[in-house]
This record gives C-alpha cells, structure tokens and sequence, in this order.
C-alpha cells in the first residue's frame, strides 16, 4: 500500500498523520505540545518560539508512528501556522545521531526564533509608516515581511547574520530535502503581506521604495500542491527520495480537510478563531469592501474569505489561568484540567437568560489594534461562574459574527458549519453558542484536519498532474 505522511506545525503542537493513499484514511497519528515560547525583549509586545524545540517535537511524533507504515510512505505533505517568519543560514545540514540516523534539526547558531503571527512589535504608526503596497491583502503585525522591515529599521544587525527566511514550514521543508532554495507556496506567501497573488510575485517596487532586505525573500513561489523537492535521507524508515510537497497554510489545510461541499464554510477554535469559505468567483483585481473579512489563496486558482479573530481559545485560557490564579492566591490548588470541567458544567447547566454582554478582544484584531475587552449588564443576578462563561463564550462567537455574519454566509449559499479545533470540539457551550448566532446545523469534524488536510492536498494534486 501506497502510503502519505501529513505534518501540521502549529502554533502551540505539533500533529501527524499516516495517509493510506487510495482510500485517504488515517491510519495512524501523533501530537505533541512544542513548548517552545521563549520571553521577548519586548516583553508581551513581541512573541516568538524557539526553532529547535518545534524540529524536535516534529521528530518526536514521527519517530512515535508506526515504522512498518513509514516505509511505505511514498510523499510528504507540510503545513503550518501562517504569518510568521523565521530565518536561517547556510549551511543547513541537519545533525546526525552516533549512530547515523538523521534528525530533522539545525544548529541554534544558524537560525533565528520564529517571530509568529502573534508579535505585536510592529504597531499602528510603524505599519502606517510602510510604503503602501498593490496587493489586495493588507499587512499587520505578526506578518512576515511586517516583521522584517521592522528589524531592517530598528535591529539591523540580526539580519546580517542570516540569508534566506520563510515560514516554519518553510524551514521544515527546506532541512527535509537538503535544499539551498526556499520554496515557498502562494499561501504562504500571501499571508506575509506585500505579495501579488494574481502574478504570483513579491511587490518588488513597493518593498525597495522602504528600502526593504530583498536579499531575504524567498524567490521561487510554487502553487500549492507541487513538489517542493524530495526527502534527502531516509527518515525513520521513510525512504530516501520520497516527494515533499511545497509547504501550506494551514488553514487552507484544514478547510481542504474538511469541507466536503461547496455549500460549507469551516469555523476552527484553536489558539485562535476563523471562519471560512470558498468564495467561486473572488478575483484579488477586485477593491474589497470589508476590513474584516479577507481573501487568501486556496486551491485551484480559488480563494478564500474569512474572518480571521486574533481571539479564540487563547481568550478562554486566559479566562481559566485567571481564575486558578485566584484561587491559588485565596489558597487553594486547583488543576487548569478541573476548572475547565468545571466551567464546561456550570455553562450546560445554565439556562437562565441573561443581559451580560462581553466582548472577549483582550487582543484587539487586526482590523482594531486598539480595541480593548469589555463587559456590560452585570447585575446581582449575572455574576454566578456558569452565566459568565457562557457570555464569554457567546460573545467569542458573537464577534465572529460582526466580522462574517450569517447573513454573508447565506448570501453566498452557504448551509452548514463544520467545526473543527480542539477550543471548539472539547467545549459544547462554545458549540451551543455557534448554533445560536448562526442557526446553521453544525458539524464536527475530525482530529489532526491541517494535517490530514496537507497530505490529501498533495494526494489529489500530483495525482491530478500526472
């Protein structure tokens, strides 16, 4: 049997799977936390992730999966969390073990932390301050080509050490085939802003006018599911020479994993919160009205809108922190595992109506920097902890819902929701919530989706192009 290895580098895990190629069934999976945040030196306004620990956790769950699988398995398909950047030096030679295996890894000296979608160094007059650029996506904080303009102003120095850079993913593919060429996907690349997704090439005129580190970029952009290159060692019996597709965005991956007509749109809770659907007709020459609802890259030529919320999961846990932290302080050790049961109780069990109103944007989002949480209608009767992690909860999905209404999705045909994201399958009074303001049926869908997803895009693609 023909065999598909998919790899989806998150933002706080790492999953794969095993692929049977002709029934594309998973017949085997991992995960692992990264761990990898590490401080900033800019304290909460800066946010990056240490390379090494993401490469160890990949070659942790590979090395977890069944090694009478891995050799079979005939191609690769990557994705990861978009936006971010990290950047890397040649030579990129991955270290063996004594005893000659290889190991997915790179020399800390050589490579930076990833600055992910989540940094918030570049603020409102800096981006404002940037040379305005053709591309029909606009560029925030936490975007790639953001990120290194702002280096090239304000730590120029930590670019020189470097001469290439990509996503993670990127970087993960890069190692994987022993290759001095980054090449990266349109998704991918799109995501990092300044990029013109109807040529498929870098705003060049805009980026030199700021007198941006062109040497940087990566240069060769594929579609998504074309082969990057081919893996350059064996891995964990995963033989020498197996196909590597270029890396994706994983939310296109998961979207690809999931939706199985075009009358869905897909919403994922994880760390963060989107929801999306495959628009039919999106052409990027076309002015887009909305601020709060963008178009990426999909498959096939086509695209996707979606909302995308800098709050999701991440506000719910900082919800849960809080509360054990007070606790602790009155105390008392709760574990985080019981509060979140707790919490998940009270809210099925709390059926009383309720005027509270909170709008959870401890973040802000990209399209309000500034914007700031909130909550309003306390009375005696509404600070019980079930009612507040309900409103909590609405109100995630209520702010979704400013940004992609039902009435938007009905417009563009759209009749059911698939869920998916362990923030939205693990919370049944987040799921409650989705029905209430959308009044779609709901539908979850499975675990691992990106990756999953990355491993069928290069299935049915390199199938399609032979």
């Amino acid at each position: 049997m023909s065999m598909v290895l998919g790899i989806d580098v998150g933002t706080t895990s790492v999953k794969v799977v095993i692929v049977q190629k002709d029934s594309q069934q998973i017949l085997a999976n991992q995960s692992k936390d990264t761990q990898a945040n590490v401080p900033s030196d800019l304290g909460i306004e800066g946010n990056k992730q240490d390379v090494p620990k993401i490469l160890s956790a990949i070659h942790s769950c590979v090395s977890r999966l069944p090694k009478d699988l891995l050799k079979q398995v005939e191609s690769i398909g990557i994705c990861g969390q978009m936006h971010g950047i990290t950047l890397w030096k040649l030579p990129n030679e991955c270290s063996y073990k004594d005893n000659g295996a290889f190991k997915l890894d790179i020399d800390k000296d050589k490579v930076s932390n990833l600055y992910t979608w989540q940094d918030g160094r570049c603020d409102i007059k800096f981006l404002k301050s940037l040379p305005k650029s053709k591309s029909h996506l606009p560029v925030h904080t936490g975007y790639g080509c953001a990120t290194l303009f702002w280096f090239a102003r304000n730590k120029p120095e930590k670019l020189e050490k470097y001469d290439r850079c990509g996503t993670v993913q990127d970087l993960v593919v890069s190692l994987l085939c022993g290759d001095e060429v980054v090449r990266m996907s349109t998704q991918n690349a799109a995501s990092w802003g300044y990029f013109l997704t109807e040529s498929r090439e870098w705003d060049r005129e805009a980026l030199e006018e700021g007198n941006f580190p062109m040497r940087l970029l990566p240069t060769e952009i594929l579609d998504p599911g074309r082969i990057a290159g081919r893996l350059a060692h064996n891995w964990f019996g995963v033989p020498e020479g197996a196909e590597i597709g270029v890396a994706l965005g994983d939310l296109q991956s998961s979207v690809y994993a999931l939706l199985k007509e075009p009358s869905d749109a897909v919403l994922n809770i994880s760390t963060s919160a989107q929801l999306a659907y495959v628009h039919p007709t999106f052409k990027p020459n076309v002015i887009n009205e909305s601020e709060k609802i963008e178009y990426f890259p999909y498959f096939e030529d086509k695209y996707l809108a979606v909302a995308a919320s800098l709050n999701g999961g991440n506000t719910l846990a900082t919800f849960v922190k809080s509360l054990q932290q007070w606790t602790l302080e009155l105390g008392f050790s709760v574990p985080q595992s019981k509060v979140w049961e707790k919490l998940i109780a009270l809210g099925k069990e709390d059926s009383s109506i309720s005027d509270m109103t909170i709008v959870p944007t401890l973040l802000g989002e990209r399209f309000a920097p500034d914007q700031v949480c909130s909550v309003t209608g306390i009375t005696l009767d509404t600070l019980h902890l079930g009612n507040l992690f309900r409103s909590l909860c609405s109100g995630i999905i209520k702010n979704l819902h400013d940004m992609m209404s039902r009435e938007e999705l009905e417009s563009m045909g759209i009749v059911r929701i698939v869920g998916n994201g362990s923030g939205l399958v693990r919370n049944p009074v987040l799921q409650k919530e989705v029905q209430h303001w959308y009044s779609l049926p709901l539908e979850l869908g499975h675990t691992g989706d990106a990756a999953l997803g990355a491993a069928l895009a290069l299935i049915r693609s390199v199938d399609k192009n032979r």
